[in-house]
């Protein structure tokens, strides 16, 4: 059985990876808005991951006795002043996001919660992950800075990004 105080926060964070969901599925739409269908693909793969993620925490609270509580998601922005401004943001998230995991997982040793701090360690390596991908598309943007042509070559790689379900656990 879970307790209270990790029930709370593994709510909360399902409430964080389904805004994390809503913010690229806006930032996407923005990306289609401006023709950039690549980049616009590239978030909407993200907002698919983050769903995974809060349906993750969804099914680990139920597996663990506790109940889901869901919460309202805020509106996400809708306007960026340029695609780079869009990955920086996605950055800054990420780093958030990472913040949040590393606080559960510190909560989770704290209460002796080895089967949380287990299930987090997932999200650990995912967070390095996330971080690393959304950085590489934010310094390719900057090499390829006002060259419109470079823009176009950087959104058509974006474009190939596939979402792939994950594995489901063992005995899952």
């Amino acid at each position: 059985m879970v307790s209270q105080k990790i029930q709370k926060a593994l709510n909360e964070q399902v409430t964080w990876e389904l805004y994390s969901s809503y913010l690229y599925l806006s930032m996407s739409a923005y990306f289609k808005s401006i023709n950039l269908n690549g980049c616009a693909t590239w978030m909407r793969v993200q907002a698919q991951e983050e769903l995974i993620h809060a349906v993750k925490f969804y099914d680990f609270i139920n597996a663990r006795g506790g109940r889901v509580l869901l919460q309202t998601v805020k509106a996400p922005p809708t306007e960026w002043a340029s695609p780079l401004k869009v990955f920086e943001e996605t950055l800054k998230h990420e780093r958030v996001v990472t913040s949040r995991i590393n606080n559960l997982a510190s909560l989770a040793v704290q209460e002796k919660d080895h089967a949380t701090h287990i299930f987090l360690q997932w999200f650990v390596t995912e967070q390095v992950e996330e971080e690393e991908s959304v950085n590489d598309v934010i310094q390719k943007l900057k090499l390829v800075s006002d060259a419109t042509g470079g823009l176009f070559m950087v959104d058509q790689e974006l474009g190939k990004r596939v979402f792939t379900m994950p594995a489901a656990p063992a005995g899952g």
